[in-house]
């Protein structure tokens, strides 16, 4: 059963379209990200399904309920903004009770509920301390517990990470993710970070100008990207887009001159083509066969190493990850290479995958 049921939504400010004919179905206890550009309506798609935006046009539903009209108290959805909104005058525990004692909820339940799940997200120990006694984390804890304390029908997180620094942020997508698996619960999770997105989401959305580009499970969008857009914003490092054109035996891909790589397939001679090679798929040696360029950078993080290789003929530097030891250096001559059902090939115009 579908908990939630997108239908053609659309959103606008007066002249200006927002959202446009949206569709998602998010089954019951699926946790699925919302992704793209700032800019591009996830947060607002967010905040109509919240009910804090009403929508322009489509349909809304909940449990198969339409709630287009439903005020946000009767829609049984409880939201972590990115600002954690924690009431400064009161303590933990009285920020986490809050929603509960406004349905005067028996003290004893309260009491049991705001036991369990501080134990659950490790603030037991803090229920007595006030926000400003806690770290990011722990008030990003906090904002979490007041949320699932209410015992909703649906999740909404609202790029709940992006102030944490970048360790914390990691250990919290293990914990949101653990949480959600433990609590069997559905939820809707908007980021930017398409990390976030591709490691907690068992179905990622890509949005961009306030439509939905691609959408499915976070492999398929890696291995079967829709358009290039979808596949440079999934992946990292992203991309590497080259310019080409199919050759005469409709198999090739010829650019920066003499160069060209073997695709595998067959597709019309002379289409103008985009290639996508992504940089963990690319292979470099030493010998001068493949695809010929000159070291530029070699950047190690100690496991990976990011190697950018110019190309006669191609813009911008190919960007090549590897991991283990590497003694390649600048100015060397190189080789690259690439398996032919690694290489993707979008249309020059439309910009679709081919």
């Amino acid at each position: 059963m579908d908990r939630i049921q997108i239908e053609r939504l659309s959103k606008s400010y007066g002249a200006v379209q927002i959202l446009k004919d949206i569709d998602i179905s998010v089954p019951e206890g699926c946790f699925v990200a919302l992704v793209g550009p700032s800019g591009c309506g996830k947060s607002t798609l967010l905040r109509t399904i919240a009910g804090l935006e009403p929508i322009t046009g489509g349909t809304l539903r909940i449990d198969g309920k339409v709630v287009n009209d439903v005020p946000p108290r009767k829609r049984d959805v409880a939201m972590v903004f990115q600002s954690y909104a924690l009431y400064p005058h009161m303590n933990i525990e009285r920020n986490m009770s809050y929603s509960m004692r406004l349905r005067r909820a028996a003290p004893q339940v309260i009491r049991e509920s705001i036991d369990g799940v501080a134990r659950t997200l490790g603030l037991d120990h803090l229920l007595t301390r006030m926000p400003r006694q806690l770290s990011g984390g722990q008030r990003q804890r906090v904002a979490m517990g007041r949320a699932i304390v209410r015992n909703p029908k649906v999740f909404l997180f609202d790029e709940p990470l992006s102030n944490l620094d970048a360790a914390l942020r990691v250990h919290m997508r293990t914990e949101i993710r653990k949480l959600h698996q433990r609590l069997g619960a559905t939820s809707v999770y908007v980021t930017h970070d398409q990390i976030e997105a591709m490691t907690m989401a068992d179905h990622v959305v890509v949005m961009r100008a306030g439509e939905v580009e691609q959408q499915g499970a976070p492999l398929t969008l890696y291995r079967q990207p829709a358009n290039r857009f979808v596949a440079g914003f999934i992946g990292s490092p992203s991309m590497n887009f080259v310019e080409a054109v199919i050759g005469p035996d409709g198999r090739s891909a010829r650019f920066g001159g003499a160069q060209s790589l073997d695709l595998g397939r067959a597709l019309p001679a002379g289409t103008e083509v985009w290639i996508g090679l992504r940089p963990e798929h690319l292979q470099l040696h030493r010998e001068a066969h493949g695809v010929r360029g000159v070291i530029d950078t070699v950047e190690s993080t100690g496991s990976m190493n990011f190697i950018a290789v110019k190309v006669d003929g191609v813009d911008a530097p190919l960007m090549i990850a590897q991991s283990g030891p590497c003694t390649l250096r600048s100015g060397e001559a190189i080789g690259l290479d690439m398996a032919s059902e690694h290489i993707h090939v979008f249309d020059r115009k439309t910009e679709r995958a081919l």
